[in-house]
């Protein structure tokens, strides 16, 4: 409480935890503004019995957006899919490439790309799924489209492209003026958000005798379980010793004294997880929505649940591990500062050797985040569709939202600390993710 008393005291950090606060309202009252053309009883009717499926999940990350059929119904997942696309093609086009080393200018133009291309897949997923939505009825065989045809589906595709158009500004202007990572926080709010009625669902199953009760106790545990293993990875680092030999310059002496370079066992953090489920996503959502034998057949075997959904999902968790911990940190880069100023690795040679070792040590700490990543991902989900519960309770949401705090917490506490204030802790720091 201390610390959000300091909090509160800095004039620029209470602007932006407040300004982060609104701009999260602003979301969840979008959230709840429906698009036009649709039976929203039936559609709620249609995801009460869809909650463990693929539909559930889209709509865990979208908040309840395509629950309500929201204008934020396609959430911030199209952003999140354009920006893995740029990411790749970074590494792929060279003048991509030479655009990411120019500096601000350069990642603004790449900034620039990614809106266009989130422009593009809203439009060909709020097409798909406004084509899709025709075709759908509700449990009792009603349509959950009023008044299909040309005119809804072109009015959908712009509202649903409009709206995810205005949440990657929020996000962004979040980032800029707010706390955090304003893309994660509007997936965290999303989550969160869906948890209260998550656990009144869970009792009324409880009640129904669909989960037994002496299974509580173990769920609670579970999830305690998992937070703590989740804090202690996002928090654990390997520190490399650096030494920096001594210069005299003029009559004054500098360097000699020690320090670290401190390696993240989870690099990466939240991002692989989020990425893989919106690959994951993608494909089987407009699979879902086109009715031949076999698209169905692979968006039944790409569906929660399946052995296929979980290889593919620990797949991808494993190839995001490594390419972003090889996108995000240059060991050649690194190793040329440090030979640039003076600093070295004791027992290694400054240069390509230091590169060599720095790059070994990195491949080393991702294999066990990756590890880690897919555990605390896949192992409580299998648990958790054995006793039937929803989503909300599995390893990819506790990671989001512990993940995201810690980054919005470090960030805080960095200002209070930087203005001679006590952090959120009266002894020790909270460390960084990245």
């Amino acid at each position: 409480m201390s610390g959000l008393q300091s909090a509160a005291q800095i004039p620029e950090l209470r602007k932006r935890i407040l300004f982060t606060l609104i701009m999260l309202a602003v979301y969840r009252i979008g959230v709840q503004v429906p698009t036009p053309g649709i039976n929203s009883e039936a559609l709620t009717a249609f995801f009460q019995q869809n909650a463990g499926t693929l539909f559930g999940m889209f709509n865990m990350f979208s908040g309840g957006a395509l629950e309500n059929f929201s204008i934020f119904a396609l959430g911030i997942m199209p952003y999140i899919s354009a920006s893995i696309i740029m990411n790749l093609l970074t590494v792929v086009i060279p003048q991509l490439e030479s655009l990411k080393k120019e500096g601000e200018s350069g990642r603004r133009k790449i900034t620039q790309y990614t809106r266009y291309g989130t422009v593009v897949l809203s439009i060909i997923q709020g097409s798909f799924i406004a084509a899709g939505l025709e075709g759908m009825t509700g449990p009792g065989g009603e349509m959950i489209v009023l008044d299909p045809g040309v005119q809804f589906k072109l009015m959908t595709m712009i509202t649903l492209t409009a709206g995810t158009s205005f949440l990657m500004w929020l996000g962004e202007q979040m980032t800029e003026r707010g706390v955090g990572n304003g893309i994660s926080l509007i997936i965290f709010a999303g989550i969160v958000s869906r948890g209260p009625s998550a656990i009144i669902n869970s009792f009324e199953l409880v009640k129904a005798g669909e989960i037994q009760v002496f299974f509580v106790p173990f769920i609670i545990l579970m999830m305690f379980g998992i937070i703590t293993l989740i804090v202690y990875f996002e928090t654990a680092q390997r520190r490399i010793p650096i030494q920096y030999a001594k210069r005299v310059v003029g009559r004054q002496v500098y360097g000699g004294q020690s320090s670290h370079l401190p390696l993240k066992i989870n690099v990466s953090g939240v991002i692989p997880p989020i990425f893989a489920s919106s690959i994951m996503m993608f494909p089987a959502t407009i699979g879902s929505f086109i009715q031949i034998d076999w698209v169905q057949r692979v968006s039944a075997a790409m569906s929660p649940g399946t052995i296929y959904y979980y290889i593919c999902f620990i797949v991808m968790i494993v190839f995001f591990c490594f390419f972003y911990a090889a996108v995000q940190f240059k060991p050649e880069d690194v190793a040329e500062n440090l030979r640039k100023n003076g600093g070295f690795i004791p027992g290694i040679r400054p240069g390509k050797r230091t590169a060599e070792f720095i790059d070994k040590a990195l491949t080393r700490l991702t294999v066990i985040g990756a590890i880690y990543l897919s555990a605390v991902c896949v192992l409580p989900t299998l648990l958790i569709a054995k006793l039937n519960l929803p989503f909300y309770f599995g390893g990819t949401a506790l990671l989001i939202i512990v993940g995201v705090g810690i980054d919005t917490i470090s960030q805080i506490e960095s200002h209070l600390v930087m203005r001679n204030y006590e952090g959120f802790m009266k002894q020790g720091r909270i460390k960084g993710r990245r």
